[in-house]
């Protein structure tokens, strides 16, 4: 049992809660807590982490099942490599994803409709990031595609806003935004921009085809090189002095839209 927080692997999972250059170079992230650990593939578990109060429940005695590298804590070290408030007592690394442009664009291999694509530029909050992530699996995305100024996807807050999510959506980051739509041209999904200047309302346009929706950053919106580079803007329509909704509720509307039109 590890007692100490001095202990090498309470340093080191300290330094994948913190840092993502850590996560980068060992291709591993952390996530914590009963629902988001019993929903880990198991063969995806390098290490799960459980506290001695924990270790006691029934619910441990199912996440362990199967788990070929399990370390006992004390409740007191198991506070220091948490990143709530409150901790449940189990924490896994869990090795990373790796998905290509083409397991990302494809076409939703359950029910063979035509890709459906986020492409988010420089999204910065945790909370959002992983809010598109689970409300992209909930309306039939087909992946999500980040550029490289946008957050890390394996930030402890992100992996907690997906609830679960982060193990089955195909993600991807990218250079730029501007570079990927040429390629999905080439692929025959249209992108939209989500902006101001929209010319159409988002609900006056088709997604029944490959479709790839663009969200910008949560304060300045799109670049106008990403804008320019999309094939159509939308816009949502807003009453009184509202500009423009959270990245999120924004996301969340168009893909909704998109699973509407499809069914």
């Amino acid at each position: 049992m590890i007692s100490s927080t001095t202990n090498k692997q309470v340093k080191f999972v300290n330094a994948l809660v913190k840092k993502a250059k850590t996560r980068r170079e060992e291709e591993l992230f952390v996530a914590e807590g009963l629902r988001m650990c019993s929903e880990i593939p198991k063969d995806r578990i390098h290490t799960l982490y459980i506290s001695e109060a924990f270790s006691k429940t029934k619910e441990c005695k199912v996440l362990r099942e199967g788990v070929k590298h399990i370390e006992l804590v004390t409740d007191e070290v198991f506070k220091s490599l948490s990143d709530t408030q409150s901790p449940q007592g189990i924490l896994a690394l869990v090795k990373q994803y790796h998905y290509t442009l083409d397991e990302v664009a494809e076409a939703n291999q359950k029910t063979g409709k035509p890709a459906l694509l986020m492409v988010l530029e420089t999204i910065q909050d945790p909370g959002n990031l992983g809010t598109i992530l689970r409300a992209g699996e909930g309306a039939g995305v087909t992946g999500v595609v980040m550029d490289a100024n946008t957050a890390d996807i394996y930030n402890p807050k992100v992996i907690r806003s997906t609830m679960g999510s982060v193990y089955r959506m195909p993600f991807l980051y990218v250079e730029s935004v501007v570079s990927l739509t040429q390629e999905l041209k080439d692929r025959n999904i249209r992108t939209f921009a989500a902006h101001l200047h929209g010319k159409n309302s988002y609900d006056q346009e088709s997604y029944t085809g490959g479709t790839a929706f663009l969200i910008g950053n949560e304060g300045k919106g799109l670049t106008d090189e990403a804008a320019d580079s999309a094939d159509c803007l939308i816009r949502i329509p807003m009453c009184g002095k509202v500009e423009s909704l959270n990245a999120a509720m924004a996301s969340g509307i168009l893909m909704y839209e998109a699973a509407r039109q499809r069914r």
